[in-house]
């Protein structure tokens, strides 16, 4: 595929195989999506936000080791509203559309979790200093389509840009499903046949040579912006739901209700080979990671393949103390799995190459709630407490436990951030809101596992100019590719 030019074949953005990807240059510059208010929007959510009356930003942060500015935030492009929310962020092209030389991944798109605005951001004029480009306004998103809390935004083969939402302007989640932009980020509509909606939204994959998109389910805007409570979880206001559809069809096939041992399926990720008919998706509040697969007749199971053992704690709201996952990804070459408990505070690895069966190979703690100087103590089989020693970085006490990860593309590097939502934040690490969060870098053995966090770099975003932010997530200039899709 690709275009001639004179001698040279030209292609579009991103990498003809996932393999290729991971011979990529090494990257200098991470964007980080950074919240200071993030409010609900006239319901009855009020402890939201940092209480900081500021817009959110975009920050763009040095990690070349041989820049005299490593380790540092060099640009902020602040948003022109209050109380969008950043949070997870896409491409308007990626290696989905390789074939295409007339596509650029000259744009990142941003969703808001709790506006439901969407910023297009200008990455290519200026890398170091990227601008603001256009603006979707939640009010034509709710009057075209009835969409709002915008969450995971992925590019697709045509052009167009594709983004889950999690409910109606209410907060709602019947009213969920998945907002279409077209390739210049006018609304096309919604990408879901009616009728044929989630139960629950949150993220989604697709992988078009099995013609199949799945979905997870997180919860209701209703519950989960007035921070997490039990309550809500027996009401039924929690997910626990893959959904299966046709691609690019829209159809609704299959819906696979994980039980009690997948409730809050949130980051999903199938292999990268696009030939695979398998995947992952990671149980936040059972801290089961679970895979799917389709089977011999053409549908779709699951089964757990990795479950974190909850901790017997003492002073907290629960006997025990779940791992939380709230991020996954694998490796370019679907070696490796990786991911954050936010609870616990550690970060793990595994390796998959037998997808049934996957095996820890590292682990790091990087922060948690069971910390010295906590009031959360975890107690042993017989009886004792322990709490984990308070790590330092660069003379920095780390804070909060490890939440977005975001790797290389040669699989080296692993960059971490702390803010899960800025409700939750402030529910379960208040200090995350009073002293702002920080991004780490772990180094990783690829060869036989292992992961170490580097002391060396440390991006601390509780000293910013307007006061201490929440960082979330992650990208590189030009594609980190861990969520692009090949065709």
């Amino acid at each position: 595929m690709g275009e001639e030019i004179g001698c040279c074949k030209r292609t579009g953005p991103g990498y003809a195989t996932p393999l290729e990807a991971m011979s990529g240059p090494k990257e200098a510059l991470l964007y980080v999506t950074c919240v200071y208010n993030g409010f609900y929007n006239g319901f009855v959510c009020i402890h939201a936000g940092t209480g900081r009356e500021k817009p959110d930003f975009l920050a763009t942060v040095d990690v070349d080791p041989n820049s005299p500015t490593y380790s540092k935030v060099i640009h902020r492009l602040s948003m022109p509203y209050i109380g969008d929310e950043l949070h997870h962020s896409g491409w308007n092209a990626c290696s989905s559309c390789h074939g295409d030389p007339s596509a650029d991944r000259r744009f990142l798109v941003l969703p808001s979790f709790l506006s439901s605005r969407v910023y297009v951001i200008d990455t290519q004029k200026n890398p170091k200093a990227p601008s603001l480009y256009k603006v979707v306004q939640p009010e034509d998103i709710i009057k075209k389509t009835g969409l709002a809390y915008l969450h995971t935004s992925h590019c697709l083969a045509s052009g167009d840009i594709m983004i889950s939402c999690l409910g109606d302007k209410d907060g709602n989640a019947e009213g969920s499903g998945f907002l279409l932009l077209d390739s210049e980020f006018n609304i096309k509509g919604r990408w879901e046949k009616p009728g044929h909606s989630p139960i629950f939204g949150y993220d989604f994959w697709y992988q078009p040579r099995h013609k199949t998109m799945i979905s997870s389910s997180f919860g209701a805007p209703t519950a989960f912006t007035q921070g997490f409570h039990l309550q809500h979880v027996a009401e039924g206001l929690y997910g626990r739901y893959l959904h299966v559809y046709s691609w690019p069809d829209g159809e609704l096939k299959q819906t696979l209700d994980l039980g009690g041992t997948g409730f809050m399926p949130l980051e999903i990720r199938f292999l990268h080979d696009p030939s695979k008919d398998t995947g992952y998706v990671g149980c936040a509040l059972t801290s089961n990671i679970v895979r799917f697969f389709k089977t011999e007749d053409g549908s779709w199971s699951h089964q757990v393949a990795i479950s974190v053992k909850p901790l017997k704690v003492q002073n907290w709201i629960l006997k025990e103390l779940p791992g939380f996952i709230t991020d996954i990804l694998i490796s370019l070459d679907d070696r490796f799995l990786y991911f954050a408990n936010w609870l616990h505070g550690d970060i793990r690895q595994y390796n998959i190459e037998d997808p049934r069966n996957p095996v820890l190979v590292g682990q790091v703690w990087a922060g948690g709630l069971i910390q010295k100087g906590s009031p959360l103590a975890a107690m042993t089989e017989d009886g004792k407490t322990w709490q984990s020693d308070v790590l330092e970085i660069q003379g920095h006490r780390l804070r909060g436990g490890p939440q977005m990860i975001q790797l290389s593309l040669d699989g080296k590097r692993l960059y971490v951030t702390n803010s899960v939502f800025s409700t939750m934040d402030r529910q379960f690490y208040p200090e995350l809101v009073e002293k702002g969060s920080h991004m780490l870098q772990i180094d990783i053995d690829t060869e036989k596992g292992g992961l170490k966090i580097n002391p060396n770099f440390f991006v601390d975003f509780g000293a910013e100019p307007d006061g201490p932010c929440l960082a979330h997530e992650m990208r590189y200039p030009g594609g980190d590719c861990s969520s692009d899709i090949w065709i």
